[in-house]
């Protein structure tokens, strides 16, 4: 069995954050660890509470991962402030852990700030250069280019810059544009694919780049082509999405129970 390592915050809503990554990595078959980072009092309407997780905490945690059950691939996700980035970043480079996807969670779905913007500059700059693929939405991949980005072709552009930061693919997510027919567009040295799907009218997406991202660690664990994992991970989040169980008041969780192409 193969391991796949999330580096995130706990949602206590259950819906994102490490226990949306956790439930995607069984769904895909991939013994599922964690490092926590940060702790957030949520639900379907909104962020109440973000502490973050004490550095010596973090590091514990990497150190035991390390000498026990080191990761075929891994991720991050919510990494609320500097430091944390910066020893994250770190750790991933003295452990040579490989191939990470990077999903940089910045804003909430309810509004509510997850990460600094002084981080933001050390994800771009740490980061970004460790990444096999790095999983942007619309106003993350603004954020990080300094463009904005709102049509399938600034979408390409961003990706392109994006890979002069250092990442080695970009998946720039469309789930934001308008339209009946959305587009997610993946950026490699090789060339740009895309990717559309129909546009489901419902509230429930909250977790939707978690699980994205999770998925295509997951394949990537499997030694699955880059482009094969993130054409799985689409497919499940999007009937993820479309059986959501439509549980709480506002943006609700996926339904993660939906069957993966590599578990049917």
């Amino acid at each position: 069995m193969k391991i796949a390592l999330t580096i995130a915050g706990s949602d206590s809503g259950g819906g994102a954050g490490i226990q949306a990554d956790l439930k995607t990595f069984h769904q895909f078959g991939v013994f599922g660890t964690s490092v926590i980072v940060a702790l957030t009092a949520q639900n379907t309407r909104g962020v109440q509470a973000v502490e973050p997780v004490s550095r010596t905490m973090v590091a514990a945690q990497f150190g035991a991962l390390a000498e026990d059950l080191p990761p075929a691939a891994l991720k991050t996700g919510m990494l609320a402030e500097p430091e944390l980035v910066r020893l994250v970043a770190r750790a991933i480079r003295q452990n040579h852990w490989t191939p990470l996807v990077v999903d940089p969670v910045m804003v909430a779905t309810s509004g509510q700030r997850l990460l600094t913007a002084e981080a933001e500059d050390i994800v771009r700059e740490d980061l970004l250069p460790l990444a096999a693929l790095v999983t942007p939405n619309l106003d993350e991949a603004s954020i990080l280019t300094g463009r904005a980005v709102h049509d399938v072709a600034t979408m390409e552009r961003a990706g392109a810059t994006l890979l002069r930061y250092g990442a080695g693919a970009a998946l720039v997510k469309g789930g934001h544009l308008t339209g009946e027919v959305l587009t997610d567009v993946l950026v490699t040295p090789s060339g740009i694919r895309r990717f559309t799907h129909p546009r489901l009218e419902t509230t429930s997406t909250h977790g939707t780049g978690c699980t994205l991202s999770a998925a295509v660690v997951a394949g990537l664990a499997f030694g699955r082509e880059l482009h094969v994992a993130v054409e799985d991970a689409l497919d499940y989040v999007h009937r993820a999405i479309a059986a959501a169980p439509g549980l709480g008041g506002g943006h609700g969780p996926l339904d993660h129970t939906v069957k993966s192409r590599m578990s049917r």
